[in-house]
């Protein structure tokens, strides 16, 4: 579920509380202006329709803010530092390990999610468990040989989806992408997985993006209304 070319927008919008709300609200602009807007396809600066528009939208912005409020993003976790840059919807972690590697990871923000039988302390039958890819690259020194895993982060743990080899400076266009994890001996997988954890990719890895990414999706929703907002009301 990654690679560099398949990073996807988060499917965190169809569960907050603040997007249920919002598509409320565009609900009762798109009842309430639906005939207006069919007699005027293209409204003046000054029509009923921008100025319904610019309302909600600046309602939206202050009950994000009164809602949820993001906090300033960290730039380090562990080993770790984090760049983020934004309107991206990806961060990039870097570090060295131990044996003087070279550690890149790059993680989406949430890109899934599945539904998951609930445990016996929630009210819900079901809940929810978002998603994110990771893709880490591991190389040594000036070395031009990587070794890349794609993974999955979870809330509570991180799942190995492939391992492959590849030259940093002419990697084929499209690379061996190695064998499926499951058809790997147990060991072999656990070999993986420990080899990871020796770098700081962890479990405790996945936790912490998924608690930035939570706060990255209010810093680029409040960032895009305000943009929205600022086309419609020129």
């Amino acid at each position: 579920m990654g690679g560099r070319g398949a990073l996807m927008r988060s499917l965190l919008a169809s569960f907050s509380p603040s997007i249920i709300r919002r598509r409320s609200l565009i609900r009762h602009f798109a009842s309430s202006e639906a005939i207006q807007s069919q007699s005027s396809p293209s409204p003046s600066p000054s029509s009923p329709f921008e100025s319904r528009l610019r309302t909600i939208l600046r309602n939206e912005i202050q009950y994000q803010y009164d809602y949820a409020p993001p906090h300033q993003p960290v730039t380090e976790f562990e080993r770790f530092s984090v760049e983020d840059l934004p309107g991206q919807q990806w961060i990039t972690l870097r570090a060295k390990s131990a044996e003087d590697e070279n550690i890149k990871i790059e993680a989406t923000m949430f890109d899934g999610s599945i539904l998951e039988p609930k445990s016996d302390d929630e009210d819900t039958e079901e809940v929810v468990r978002l998603h994110i890819s990771m893709l880490v690259d591991i190389w040594r020194g000036k070395e031009t040989d990587s070794m890349e895993f794609v993974c999955s982060a979870w809330p509570d743990s991180l799942e190995i989806q492939k391992v492959y080899m590849f030259k940093r400076d002419n990697s084929p266009a499209q690379p061996y992408m190695g064998p499926d994890m499951k058809n790997l001996s147990n060991k072999l997988r656990a070999g993986f997985y420990e080899f990871l954890n020796d770098r700081g990719i962890s479990s405790d890895l996945s936790r912490f993006l998924h608690q930035y990414m939570m706060n990255k999706d209010r810093i680029e929703l409040i960032h895009w209304l305000g943009k929205v907002q600022s086309y419609i009301e020129k």
